[in-house]
């Protein structure tokens, strides 16, 4: 019924955990599709270590973004959960997701509440990530109100809305959601059933220059079928905001070509919103 999608690069030093956390679920009807995006160091050893007891898929290193996609490529569940591999499920998350759908059959893709622990301490998140339920578009554009580790969706939800952008290094998670909740409602189940993990050197959260990926997103957004009128305003007024910051940061550093680059973008939208 529900395949589990783990992308996972050089990360043999904890991903045992990941697919333990899966193992030890409830909920039992699923597949475990580890997707290795070439790694180089002992991953293959713990993965191999599994054997039967999972699907493994092997790469040359291409991304988050291709890994998941091959992932969801190769699976045959009807739904498809992701966990990042450096994160852990509490033994009630797939069952908790799967009764939801039962009970609400229109509903095409939905997270839980998570625990947050970084550097092996728990931590409090700030306000502005506080998760809420249905359309919460705008909200969207600001950060990233999805976490990939705690969602389950409908496999159909990935014909309409596409797959991960493999053009994206980072913020891919950011796209996609936004993709979606631009169109349909993403359901919270206000239950912490996922443990989400950071505070390590490899984390792609840890990356600089975010937001131009981000700018990447809402540009292609925009040239896209958005559901109305105010998302593309609201698309359009983050896109400046973040484009001056943007710039701003590039000035800093001296990379005045860049500075220029993102300061006429917003510009040029700034135009548009007067008009």
């Amino acid at each position: 019924m529900v395949s589990v999608v783990i992308p996972t690069y050089n990360r043999g030093w904890i991903i045992q955990e990941a697919i333990d956390s899966v193992l030890n679920q409830n909920f039992k009807a699923f597949e475990i599709i580890v997707v290795d995006d070439g790694s180089t160091d002992n991953t293959w050893d713990v993965l191999f270590s599994y054997r039967n007891r999972i699907k493994v898929l092997r790469q040359e290193n291409k991304g988050v973004s291709a890994a998941r996609n091959r992932g969801i490529a190769s699976s045959s569940g009807t739904y498809i959960a992701f966990l990042d591999s450096d994160d852990l499920w509490l033994s009630g998350k797939l069952e908790t997701q799967f009764e939801f759908f039962k009970n609400n059959p229109n509903a095409l893709i939905c997270q839980t509440e998570e625990l947050w622990v970084r550097n092996g301490k728990r931590v409090n998140p700030g306000k502005r990530h506080k998760k809420v339920s249905g359309f919460f578009f705008e909200k969207s554009l600001e950060l990233c109100m999805v976490s990939p580790s705690a969602v389950m969706v409908r496999r159909d939800l990935f014909n309409t809305c596409g797959l991960f952008d493999e053009s994206l290094p980072a913020c891919e998670d950011y796209d996609m959601w936004l993709r979606i909740n631009s169109k349909y409602p993403i359901y919270f189940i206000d239950m912490p059933l996922i443990v989400k993990r950071g505070g390590h050197r490899d984390q792609l959260s840890r990356m600089h220059s975010l937001d131009k990926y981000r700018i990447q997103s809402i540009k292609k957004l925009l040239q896209g079928d958005l559901s109305s009128e105010d998302q593309r305003k609201l698309a359009e007024k983050v896109l400046v905001e973040k484009c001056l910051v943007y710039a701003n940061g590039c000035r800093k550093r001296g990379r005045y070509h860049e500075a220029f680059e993102y300061e006429k973008i917003a510009q040029e939208k700034m135009s548009s919103l007067s008009t």
